[in-house]
């Protein structure tokens, strides 16, 4: 960062063993390498923020240092590999603080781009059935015990913390075992010291994925269904019945609103019974209710001071992902794609320093 430097340093060789080494190589951290561990942590974060084209420019313009983009791509893979693993291997707790009175988890899952070669033989949404992406399955770890100005729950600034991959959520067929998504949850359970708080919440859409691994993984959390996606489903109800764009159907999915806010669910699931006869849409929307309704308790939620919105995840699948993974022209690897995550991951979730520190700790002097 300071310029080129020239670094003349001795090399001594063993007639014995026919080995030799730089000892300066070895104190700065070249020793199996042609990067120094600086550029190589300047090179993860270009390439975990910005696309490696524009990382390579970052590098030159910023820090004077030319590495063409294949090379930053490479070496920003690498070192998310390494990161990767690092995290399998580091599930201790992070603060030795208590942690707050509440802590939330949310999971979700959003598509990137993938290369042709990596979906051969998957199913998916285009007209032919076949699959232009792959889900990124992401958990996200928070607290609010901030207000805003309504009095509603507020993200604690810095509480947020994030791991995900491209990776199933489906347990083994063969064994009783954890899904690779359930034993990632897992470990940033235990690192952020969940189920130490006092109280703790899962808030997220209702996908079944994500309430199968919820269960498993935190059976005594307090459940609560993202208030968004209910609306949405229930407009979707009232466009159905009434037409989409009907001034009907919005009054109708309005008056739904109200029910589900105060609580009123009698009303709300006579509402939609209504239709079930002659609307398909309404038949699951009445049975989608009917099942998550000890979820969409709203006043009694909001009475304990709970978040009902999982706006922290969508955000998150947004940031975390979307915004370096699913650009305009971007094919991934699944390799490339989950180093490139877990950069991301950790830089996002402020680990990143604790592990170059792990990584590129100069070696013990014999």
């Amino acid at each position: 960062m300071l310029g080129p430097l020239r670094l003349e340093r001795a090399y001594y060789y063993c007639a014995a063993c026919e080995g030799g080494f730089f000892p300066r190589d070895r104190a700065l951290g070249l020793e199996h390498a042609s990067l120094s561990p600086g550029v190589t942590r300047m090179i993860g974060l270009v390439g975990a923020m910005v696309s490696f084209q524009e990382g390579h420019q970052l590098l030159a313009q910023l820090a004077g240092v030319s590495v063409n983009p294949k090379r930053v791509e490479r070496s920003a893979e690498a070192l998310g590999a390494a990161v990767a693993e690092d995290e399998k291997q580091h599930a201790e707790a992070l603060d030795s603080n208590p942690p707050p009175p509440t802590l939330y988890l949310s999971l979700d899952g959003t598509g990137i781009p993938m290369r042709p070669a990596e979906l051969s033989g998957r199913a998916g949404k285009q007209p032919d059935g076949s699959a232009k992406t792959r889900e990124v399955k992401l958990c996200v770890i928070w607290s609010a015990e901030g207000r805003d100005e309504q009095g509603r729950p507020k993200r604690d600034e810095g509480s947020v913390s994030y791991t995900a991959a491209l990776e199933s959520a489906a347990s083994p067929d063969t064994a009783a075992q954890r899904s690779a998504f359930g034993e990632r949850v897992l470990r940033e359970i235990q690192r952020r010291q969940f189920f130490d708080a006092p109280r703790t919440a899962v808030v997220a859409d209702l996908a079944p994925w994500i309430w199968n691994t919820a269960q498993e993984l935190s059976p005594r959390s307090i459940a609560v269904a993202d208030r968004f996606h209910v609306k949405e489903r229930l407009s979707g109800i009232g466009k159905a019945v009434y037409g989409a764009g009907s001034e009907q159907a919005k009054q109708w999915a309005a008056r739904r609103y109200q029910e589900l806010d105060a609580g009123r669910f009698a009303e709300l699931l006579r509402a939609v019974r209504r239709h079930t006869e002659r609307c398909e849409e309404a038949r699951k929307g009445a049975a989608y209710l009917e099942t998550h309704r000890a979820k969409m308790r709203y006043p009694q939620f909001e009475q304990k001071g709970l978040c009902t919105s999982s706006g922290v995840i969508e955000a998150g699948c947004k940031n975390v992902i979307g915004t370096r993974l699913k650009r305009g022209g971007m094919h991934w690897t699944e390799a490339g794609a989950n180093a490139i995550i877990a950069l991301r991951c950790s830089i996002l979730s402020g680990r990143f320093e604790d592990f170059c520190e792990r990584r590129f700790q100069p070696p013990t002097p014999p």
